[in-house]
């Protein structure tokens, strides 16, 4: 999922930009040809409020509710930054500016420790640029490299054409279909399954080839 509402600081040089907080060393900063993953921190809350702000990303997602006001956001970045939120939260940001584009995370599977569950939205101005599929990789390898596990998950609705595209681009196989419940639209909502295990995804390290 994709103006950008940019704070003040967000529109000087990288260098000259507060330094992401790497408290969480478990959680790496991410680097890819276009992209710098890194924890949230609060100069990216008016940005996310902004674009979290719109029902074509709620209504996608699970756990985001719609309305998206500045009080969510702030809430947001203090919870993943105390680990409340998923396993790893990332901001999804361009590497030549820093601007915050959407987010990404890994979080435990509930029933298997081998398993992680992978989850990722992008401000609409973003979509059909191929960030979510970079963001996607860099997440994926991360995982592999540097965990124990076996697998990972990912879900989209049923009528999410452009994640699921991210989704098989970054080598998932179709599992099943079921139902989660949507924050936004209060009710549960139809979902496909997939699936990346570690055997696929050594087999498909050069990204490039899936692109």
């Amino acid at each position: 999922m994709d103006s950008l509402l940019l704070r003040d600081d967000q529109s000087r040089s990288p260098e000259d930009r507060p330094r992401p907080d790497r408290s969480r060393t478990d959680c790496p900063v991410l680097l890819s040809q276009r992209l710098v993953l890194r924890s949230p921190h609060v100069e990216d809350i008016d940005a996310l409020a902004h674009l979290a702000n719109n029902a074509a990303i709620a209504t996608m997602v699970s756990r985001m509710p719609h309305p998206y006001t500045a009080k969510d956001a702030a809430d947001f970045v203090r919870r993943t930054n105390i680990g409340e939120i998923g396993k790893c939260v990332y901001a999804i940001t361009k590497a030549e500016n820093g601007e915050f584009l959407g987010c990404c995370a890994l979080e435990p599977h509930a029933a298997d420790e081998d398993t992680l569950e992978m989850g990722y939205w992008l401000g609409e101005p973003y979509w059909n640029r191929g960030y979510a599929t970079e963001a996607a990789h860099a997440l994926i390898d991360m995982a592999f490299r540097t965990r124990d596990i076996a697998r990972i998950d990912a879900r989209c609705r049923v009528t999410n054409i452009a994640s699921r595209r991210v989704i098989q681009k970054c080598g998932f196989q179709f599992q099943g279909s079921g139902m989660v419940g949507n924050l936004a639209m209060g009710g549960m909502v139809p979902v496909e399954w997939y699936r990346l295990d570690r055997k696929t995804w050594l087999s498909l390290k050069s990204w490039g080839e899936m692109r």
